[in-house]
């Protein structure tokens, strides 16, 4: 490996355009292939084979007006005022009407005579049966529907446990305004709609023109104000604050590297990276169906690995130059040859960790997973190719006259700075070092116990955006429990048997009697007469443990309720769909750890031929992913330092977070191990034994290892200030996870942990020793070949 690479670097040096154009090129066809396909993207994140996705599925095949997505829009009048008003009523009746006649939104009374016609039965006549319906964010529930057996769904309607409806019709020129909940004191309407697709499969278009609609009575000087639900405009931005991650680096780089060229390289290969992954990716959207975080990751991951791999093989060419007095060229081949080897193997177990993904069979996680794998492929190749081309351009420029006369000067003397001290300390207070990291970590870890997955919903956004207003002021309206309705479907255990109003009169009533239920309204039964739908309100919210416990409940074939009347219930809908994306997530996580551990130590075997450097190494990355996911939970969950980190509540952690930056920080924590042991390894192989190995090593190695680190965790804490929930979490969890692995784990608890085994540390069975291929990534046998052929010209 390091031979070839040692040519591939001879060949992209001294003919650089061939591979500048190359990349240009690739460049050019991503582009061309983005402006035929366009960019497209969904929010959808579901998982085949979960109960709910299983009840969705089958109303998509019998009675798919049921199978629409759903969206709101929350009306507010101002304080102590009423939009009950005739002038305020007329206003928003014309806006409910215009979002009806568009395409795809169907009327509830339309709807509500499909599902009566289906069931053979004549349609409510009652407009007002609208008001039943169900509310925000489920993607599922049918509405405008009539309400509990028969009754009208308006204000004098009975809701659970007996209690008077805490809302009403709104009233406009002396009808109710369908699809309209009216709050008790008249300050908030709700306005929701059913799709006739679910919102995945919606032009883009349309959203934006619903918007544009409800929010035209603002612009009437009402007084009302129209807050859409957050699912009406759900794609996560990317705000400035990334870019300050991008000049942190810059600025690193800088310091590192001693010049304005040598620290413009890195940064300009991996933007170009990320520009051809994430472009490819977009390109492809047409095709392969990407959530909307997909290429929010790819910008993380490639950012991050990108300037780390460039700026390994540029270090590691500056240092060849300045302390072996090689020529710029020669420097750069051999580089290739050396850090290059590292960089390929350290990019390859970033790329199989993400691949493991694979093996949970959760799609969107596999997109996610391959598309931030593609971007690492694209920059180690560019680190690889494009990298020493640039250097070929760049020639001796590389190393300025200044830091040429310095090095000069020094006589390659060693400066022993801060790093050697570091090492000799770490060295000669191991066991004190050992015990305090562990016990430090383990304390970071302990809120893991009690971690909580989901999907942050309004509850859990910021005061001041939309999201978080929309899901308050329809709590404080109509209840928690509005945010996240649950839509039951309920078939007779015998399936010639049918299911009779009165069945589904039944049915209802006793739902209506739980303790966590607000509202019960039947939507009617398909054209077989053997599937009734019925929603249902729970008193709490989408991500409250009660609400869970409810679908739990309803769900068990040997309740009471489902005995009682001889059928069987399942539950779907957007809050039950995440209640079980969340529980296979978590089922998922500890196999996934498994893999992890197993590619470690088979991939840590190969590298560095080792028996105990795989061992302590997965140890160390157990230590520092509990931890992170420790601080993670206490900060977004239990909302520790939350003004600090610009958010305002905590909530659930999103649920597939844990699975996505285990992998990502088990591929970036070994990039750090390989750099660091492997400069150890190879001081052991030329002759260093015991602690001089380790801290001669932990000297050539500890600045682009610290540089990297701090780059990565720059990066990556630009995404904590972002605007959405979901990209804040992943954000916070990689900063963390890296500044936990790459400064407590890899450089103070190896060096301590390798002088505790001395040179013990590279035992390695004589047999396995014959097995196993020898990779070189040290670039021994490289280094060994060109001193030979030294020699023989001399």
């Amino acid at each position: 490996m390091s031979t070839f690479l040692y040519r591939l670097g001879k060949s992209a040096y001294s003919k650089p355009w061939y591979f500048i154009a190359a990349w240009i090129v690739i460049l050019g066809v991503v582009g061309t292939m983005l402006g035929i396909n366009g960019i497209q993207s969904s929010s959808e994140m579901k998982i085949e084979g979960t109960e709910s996705q299983k009840v969705l599925d089958m109303l998509a095949k019998e009675l798919p007006a049921a199978a629409g997505g759903q969206a709101s829009v929350a009306f507010t009048a101002p304080d102590g005022e009423r939009l009950d008003t005739p002038e305020r009523a007329a206003l928003i009746q014309k806006a409910v009407n215009d979002v009806y006649n568009m395409d795809y939104i169907i009327n509830p009374v339309e709807l509500a005579a499909q599902a009566a016609a289906a069931a053979g039965q004549t349609a409510a006549a009652d407009p007002s049966a609208a008001a039943g319906q169900t509310a925000t964010a489920d993607p599922s529930a049918a509405a405008g529907q009539t309400a509990a057996a028969g009754q009208s769904a308006a204000a004098g309607q009975t809701a659970a446990a007996g209690q008077a409806a805490p809302y009403g019709p709104l009233m406009a020129n002396g009808a109710p305004v369908p699809g309209i909940m009216l709050s008790a004191d008249g300050s908030i309407a709700l306005f929701q709609f059913q799709f006739t697709v679910q919102q995945t499969s919606l032009p883009s278009d349309v959203p934006d023109n619903i918007i544009n609609t409800v929010t035209e009575v603002e612009q009437a000087g009402s007084g009302i104000t129209a807050i859409p639900s957050d699912s009406l405009k759900s794609i996560p931005a990317i705000g400035s604050t990334e870019a300050v991650g991008v000049v942190v680096a810059a600025v690193v780089l800088f310091m590192t590297l001693g010049s304005v060229v040598a620290a413009g390289l890195p940064l300009l290969t991996a933007l170009l990276g990320v520009g051809i992954s994430v472009g490819g990716a977009f390109a492809l959207s047409s095709v392969i169906q990407m959530n909307d975080i997909t290429p929010v990751l790819a910008i993380m991951i490639g950012l991050a690995v990108g300037i780390d791999y460039s700026l390994f093989i540029v270090n590691r060419q500056r240092r060849l130059i300045l302390d072996e007095k090689l020529s710029a060229g020669e420097a750069a081949s051999r580089a290739l040859g050396t850090a290059g080897s590292a960089v390929f193997f350290a990019g390859l177990t970033v790329i199989i960790a993400l691949c493991g993904m694979l093996v949970i069979g959760i799609g969107f996680l596999s997109t996610m997973a391959l598309v931030a794998a593609a971007s690492v492929l694209i920059n180690v190749l560019l680190a690889l190719t494009l990298l020493p081309s640039l250097l070929g351009l760049v020639g001796e420029k590389i190393c300025t006259a200044k830091a040429r006369a310095k090095s000069t000067a020094s006589g390659n003397k060693a400066s022993h700075g801060f790093s050697h001290r570091w090492a000799n300390i770490t060295v000669k207070f191991r066991w004190v070092i050992i015990v305090l990291v562990v016990l430090v970590l383990g304390t970071a870890a302990i809120p893991v116990t009690k971690m909580e997955l989901g999907i942050p919903s309004g509850a859990s956004a910021n005061l001041d955006t939309p999201a978080r207003q929309s899901y308050d002021i329809i709590s404080k309206g109509f209840g928690e429990g509005f945010n996240g309705p649950l839509l039951l479907v309920a078939q007779p255990n015998n399936p010639s048997d049918k299911i009779s109003m009165e069945t589904l009169g039944k049915l209802v009533q006793e739902l209506q009697m739980h303790d966590n239920v607000t509202l019960v309204s039947p939507l009617g039964v398909n054209a077989t007469g053997d599937i009734a739908i019925i929603s249902m309100i729970p008193k709490t919210g989408p991500t409250d443990t009660a609400t869970r416990d409810l679908v739990q409940d309803l769900r068990d074939p040997a309740s009471t309720l489902a005995s009682a009347n001889n059928v069987k219930l399942g539950v779907t809908g957007f809050t039950a769909i995440n209640i079980d994306m969340s529980s296979k997530l978590s089922d998922a996580f500890p196999v996934y750890i498994g893999i992890i551990v197993v590619l470690s130590l088979i991939i840590l075997l190969l590298v560095f031929r080792s028996v105990i450097v795989p061992v302590k190494a997965t140890v160390g990355f157990i230590l520092s992913v509990l931890a992170t996911f420790g601080l993670t939970t206490a900060v977004y969950q239990w909302g520790w330092l939350h003004s600090l980190f610009g958010f305002d509540t905590g909530g659930p952690l999103l649920s597939f977070m844990p699975i996505l930056v285990t992998g990502i920080l088990y591929g970036l924590a070994m990039d750090y191990q390989v750099f660091l042991v492997s400069s150890m390894r190879e001081a052991y192989v030329h002759g260093r034994h015991g602690n001089d190995s380790v801290v001669h090593g932990y000297d050539l190695a500890s600045r682009v290892v610290l540089a990297a680190g701090v780059i990565m965790v720059s990066v990556f804490f630009g995404f904590i200030f972002a605007p959405d929930a979901m990209i804040k979490q992943i954000g916070f969890a990689l900063a963390f996870g890296i500044l936990i692995d790459a400064f407590i784990i890899r450089m103070t608890l190896v060096p301590a942990v390798m002088a505790v085994f001395g040179d013990k540390a590279w035992w390695l069975p004589k047999w396995l020793d014959r097995l196993l291929p020898n990779l070189d990534v040290e670039g021994d046998k490289l280094i060994a070949k060109l001193n030979a052929e030294s020699g023989q010209k001399h």
